[in-house]
């Protein structure tokens, strides 16, 4: 079974988002930007779900830090509230591997675009 790393401040949404993917992957959860980058140093994963607002070391920081280390081709998908007309290309073309803009409506579409990482 795949490892995600799931880093999300907000416990509700780290509850959705687990109930979600429970059955389908492992999930190592993390609140914040540091214990996530020395977590997956300790067990790293196969993909992360990166929350973009995220406090002390924002997503994008977050992603940067991945960006210079081993786990520098681990994809990583924008998991954020920033839904707004152009953010989707912004942190596409930041270095994030894919984007899904929160709430998540539909469990199906989200289980097969974390699914798709995997495939391509």
């Amino acid at each position: 079974m795949k490892k995600l790393a799931l880093i999300e401040d907000n416990p509700d949404n780290r509850m959705l988002i687990i109930a979600f993917l429970e059955d389908h992957f492992d999930i190592d959860e993390y609140e914040d930007g540091p214990s996530a980058l020395e977590g997956m140093s300790q067990a790293p994963p196969d993909a992360i779900l990166l929350d973009i607002s995220l406090p002390g070391m924002d997503g994008t920081e977050v992603l940067q830090k991945l960006k210079e280390g081993p786990l520098a081709t681990c994809p990583v998908v924008a998991l954020t509230a920033h839904a707004m007309e152009g953010d989707e290309e912004k942190f596409l073309s930041m270095g994030f591997d894919q984007y899904i803009s929160k709430p998540i409506l539909d469990d199906e579409i989200f289980l097969q675009t974390i699914e798709n990482l995997f495939n391509t």
